[in-house]
């Protein structure tokens, strides 16, 4: 019988260990990167400039992106489900001021922090994870009058879009198989459930890869209504 599909936290807890076996060396947070391809496509500067006081960072992972916005003076606030994510990036940059990783789930948390933020941001993160309808109303609430929603994950490939099952020994190297959901949707798409929970000047575009890559990044950014 196929093995029904499995939470984030374990995924990631799973995942995550495994894949970064031996010596863990902290990631370069000179640059904050969208893409898979390093130097490909834009920098913090999608998330407006100035660049916003306070941000919250959605499934920081290593917690590059984070470090590198809280190194330029912004208060970073990056929550993510997996408690090895988590402990490592507190590990990693725990001498980076104005920088604090949480471990959550992305709904919960927004649902119980009173904190309100200029920006909230998520590269290939908990917004990739997560059903729309849940958390961009959420979102909507934690941004100030015209703050910005920023996020990029994988382009969608073929004609099936909603939430999608992630699976494969491939993703983990291991005997035994893995799977989460993804929600998966084109720039269209996000663009009618962004206007459906209330956000505004929807951008929503796909970035194609580099020559010789396969798989573009779909970049969308859309405002708080003010």
């Amino acid at each position: 019988m196929p093995r029904a599909p499995q939470t984030p936290a374990e995924y990631w807890d799973t995942y995550k260990p495994h894949r970064d076996e031996g010596p863990a060396l902290r990631p370069d947070a000179a640059v904050f990167e969208w893409t898979q391809y390093p130097g490909h496509g834009p920098g913090a500067e999608f998330l407006g400039t100035p660049l916003p006081q306070r941000a919250l960072d959605l499934g920081p992972a290593e917690g590059t992106e984070a470090a590198h916005l809280a190194r330029q003076g912004v208060e970073v606030t990056a929550v993510d489900l997996s408690a090895v994510q988590v402990a490592r990036a507190r590990a990693w940059w725990q001498d980076t001021p104005r920088l604090e990783f949480v471990r959550a789930d992305a709904v919960e948390f927004l649902a119980t922090t009173s904190t309100v933020f200029e920006a909230v941001y998520s590269v290939w993160g908990a917004v990739w994870f997560t059903d729309p309808d849940q958390l961009l109303p959420l979102i909507a609430r934690r941004l100030t009058p015209g703050g910005v929603l920023a996020f990029a994950h994988a382009e969608p490939t073929g004609e099936t879009y909603g939430p999608q099952r992630m699976r494969g020994k491939w993703l983990e190297g291991r005997e035994r198989e893995l799977t989460v959901l993804r929600w998966q949707y084109g720039p269209e798409a996000w663009t009618d459930l962004l206007k459906r929970h209330g956000f505004t000047d929807v951008d929503a575009t796909v970035l194609p890869a580099p020559a010789d890559e396969p798989v573009g990044t779909l970049l969308v950014r859309a405002h708080a209504a003010a």
